[in-house]
């Protein structure tokens, strides 16, 4: 079982870092608000067919719970999305992709918060160090600027972005129980929805900007790997292993997202960018390993959103 959950884990976190690449390239190409709209709605028309049987058995589960799976749809979906490619029009792949490893703190912190999950010294250890991390690449490798406020518009883009997709993490745990299938086109429906209003916006202020040749190619990818296979993984790793366990797998979107940056989009790979990987890498290490000696000696993990 947990083989299973780290392949599924893995080809997700290379799908998303290929996402975080696709938006680069689709800046200048398409906006980000289209973008977002377009993914959704191909990655709803695609599914439909296949999840249209399970729909109509599960329909009166899906309908009791819609305002959730609305709002989650929304959330992890749409907000997250509009988000991360308005902020690599800002700032550079490898700075969005070592950011997005934050993840994993967000979940652990909203557990706290919200659930009581009790924080040891070392997970404290390991979050400071993650903070210093993203920290260190916020302020492009001078955290003086911090003592300024001096963090770039993408950056802060970006950060914003991950508490929305931290919240969609910890959310899981209640997702009601029905197919994947049911599950993935409801939260497609409900993103493309919800995305419309950003859209309309971006028309109404002239930011509307349509596809190019470039444009199609990058919304179909995001169509096809980040939005349907990416989130049908992450969620069936969720199930299989939990969410604090499966955030960690955001820590290989930065690995893998800064090879391609300087293998596909050239970008320059910095000391700065080294080191805050090194410390936001390693500090969610710490803290789930020190998560994970809790777990042993008392309970085992909360497998968030699981079902049967």
């Amino acid at each position: 079982m947990a083989i299973r959950a780290y392949l599924l884990l893995t080809i997700t976190a290379i799908s998303w870092a290929g996402n975080a690449i696709a938006g680069k390239l689709a800046a200048g190409h398409i906006s980000p608000a289209l973008l977002t709209s377009g993914r959704w709605l191909v990655a709803f028309v695609v599914l439909l067919p296949f999840a249209l049987p399970h729909v109509r058995r599960e329909w009166p589960i899906i309908a009791k719970n819609l305002p959730f799976l609305a709002v989650m749809g929304i959330v992890g979906f749409t907000i997250f999305n509009n988000l991360l490619y308005l902020a690599l029009n800002h700032t550079s792949a490898i700075n969005v992709t070592i950011e997005q490893a934050s993840m994993p703190l967000v979940v652990f912190l909203a557990n706290f918060l919200l659930f009581g999950q009790r924080i040891s010294r070392g997970q404290i250890i390991g979050f400071l160090m993650t903070l210093v991390g993203v920290a260190t690449v916020a302020s492009n490798g001078n955290l003086y600027n911090l003592l300024s406020l001096d963090v770039g518009y993408g950056d802060a883009l970006l950060l914003l972005a991950v508490v929305f997709y931290g919240a969609y993490t910890v959310a899981l745990r209640w997702m009601p129980k029905l197919h994947w299938l049911s599950i993935i086109t409801t939260l497609a429906a409900a993103a493309f929805i919800g995305s419309l209003p950003f859209t309309l916006a971006e028309s109404i202020t002239d930011n509307l900007l349509l596809p190019d040749t470039r444009g199609w190619l990058t919304l179909l990818y995001a169509a096809i790997f980040p939005s349907i296979l990416a989130q049908v993984f992450y969620i069936k790793g969720n199930q299989l292993i939990g969410g604090n366990r499966a955030g960690l797998f955001f820590n290989l979107v930065p690995v893998f997202g800064t090879l391609f940056a300087v293998l596909l989009l050239g970008e320059h790979l910095k000391m700065f960018h080294l080191i805050a990987l090194v410390l936001v890498i390693g500090g969610i290490m710490l803290a789930e390993h020190k998560a994970a000696g809790r777990r042993t000696a008392s309970v085992p993990d909360n497998k968030s959103g699981s079902r049967p």
